[in-house]
Formats: structure tokens, sequence, C-alpha cells
């Protein structure tokens, strides 16, 4: 889990060896990281709700396999624009569900024993 206030439930997946691209893994492993982030992404709209959620494979600075779930709501600071852009609106007036990692952890298991 990533720590921000304005995000929560914000996830990182991360693969834990050095690989520079998806296509660098062997095709059964790639599923298996794909059925990670989609598991993680189960687990985030069940608990958090979000209106959308964005899925990005980035790593320019550090060119490491790993993937940014990130909750996402009409009114939150940079909708529609990444969250990297610059803000469009003060943070929420509503403060959103905040979930511990043990509880979204039990969320992804459980749907990673659904696949």
């Amino acid at each position: 889990m990533v720590a921000d206030a304005d995000y929560p439930g914000f996830c990182r997946v991360i693969l834990n060896r050095h690989l520079r691209e998806m296509t660098d893994l062997p095709h059964k492993e790639r599923m298996q990281l794909m059925t990670v982030v989609f598991a993680v992404e189960s687990a985030m709209r069940r608990l958090y709700q979000p209106d959308k959620v964005n899925l990005a494979s980035l790593g320019n600075m550090t060119p490491h396999v790993h993937w940014h779930l990130i909750p996402r709501w009409q009114d939150d600071r940079h909708f529609p624009q990444p969250i990297w852009a610059p803000t469009q609106r003060a943070r929420a007036a509503t403060q959103r569900q905040q979930v511990n990692a043990r509880q979204l952890g039990d969320q992804i298991i459980a749907a990673l024993r659904t696949t």
C-alpha cells in the first residue's frame, strides 16, 4: 500500500526480482503477475468503491517491473487528469473510507482464491 491520504487504497504490485519489462518474464509468470494485479483491483473496488481504477506500469526512473493501482474518484484532487498532473481542486471534503493493510490483504487473498 502507498501512504497517500488523497488516494486511500493506492497499491503497487512489485516483482521481487529485477527485470526491466513485462516481456522479460516468461509467459506463465506474466499471467501470474497479472492475476495478482487483477486481484488487487477487485479487492480495491470492493473496499473503496472508486469511480475508476487506474492501472499503470511505469518505471522510467527505476526500470523495474511493477504496477501502480490507483483508485480514482470524480472529486479527487486530480480527476480527470493523472495523479502526477497539476491538481485540479482542493482535497475532497468527504474523507474516503480508511481500510488497513490487513483488510486489503484479506480481500486480495480472497480474490486470488476465486481465480
